[in-house]
């Protein structure tokens, strides 16, 4: 399904919370321009980097691994005593809520990917990379950290793009994407999931999981005609899939200050 397929017809009057976590080497600053848009609109966004990322990465340490990011966001969860949630995840950001979700899904209305990782049980981030696709390399002499992907495997990126992760990317735990995912059957109860696909190079190192997903009971699988970094190539397209997710009847409050 493509973005002009979408209808968005009384969706102005369902508020809703949204918990919006960014992907490897980035920060919350990546939805610069869609938290606002979202917050605009009325709902509630959280969009806070997670441990030794973005504006938090002078709290970097060799034990962060995909459990610490987890709990990141279950912090967040609970302490703003959050409910009826979308929950989106961006590239590896997919892991972190995958496992979120798993744990808390009674307090997740719906769960949207962009263009991320989907893993199944047992599964690091690691082991799902198809073969040929870039795989990041370790920080030399600092094996504990990976370093951020050459440019170039960020297909036709505008210079804007790649200029935003020439400045604001940073080396990030390699445990992240060693440590297996454990699920416990969890997130089958949420019952509204997404998946959005970024087709610009073809095919990505997601073409897997829109593949497997696309026809998928339960799933709601669109495509947008833009690089990876979506959130920067096509925010307003992003936003308006976003708010597809919110479900019929959220009730959430809203905090635009959020």
């Amino acid at each position: 399904m493509s973005i002009d397929t979408v209808r968005l017809e009384g969706i102005a009057d369902r508020k809703a919370t949204f918990v919006l976590v960014h992907g490897a080497w980035s920060g919350g600053v990546i939805w610069q321009h869609v938290a606002p848009a979202l917050r605009k609109a009325g709902h509630e966004v959280y969009a806070s980097s997670l441990t030794g990322l973005g504006e938090r990465s002078h709290l970097l340490r060799r034990d962060i691994d995909l459990d610490c990011h987890i709990k990141d966001v279950l912090g967040l969860i609970e302490y703003e005593d959050l409910s009826d949630i979308v929950l989106v995840g961006h590239s590896y950001g997919g892991m972190v809520v995958t496992g979120v979700a798993d744990l808390v899904p009674d307090r997740i209305a719906s769960l949207v990917y962009l263009d991320a990782f989907v893993p199944e049980n047992g599964q690091a981030l690691f082991d799902t990379i198809p073969p040929g696709m870039p795989r990041a390399a370790p920080v030399p002499g600092s094996e504990w950290l990976t370093a951020p992907l050459p440019q170039e495997a960020f297909g036709r990126a505008s210079a804007e793009v790649l200029d935003f992760r020439k400045r604001k990317t940073s080396p990030h735990p390699t445990a992240c994407f060693t440590q297996r995912l454990m699920l416990t059957g969890g997130i089958d109860r949420i019952q509204r999931k997404s998946y959005i696909y970024c087709n610009d190079p073809q095919p990505t190192t997601f073409t897997p999981f829109y593949e497997r997903l696309k026809g998928k009971p339960g799933w709601n699988v669109y495509t947008l005609p833009c690089t990876h970094m979506a959130q920067l190539d096509l925010p307003h397209d992003v936003v308006a899939l976003l708010l597809q997710a919110i479900p019929a009847r959220s009730t959430s409050r809203s905090n635009p200050n959020a």
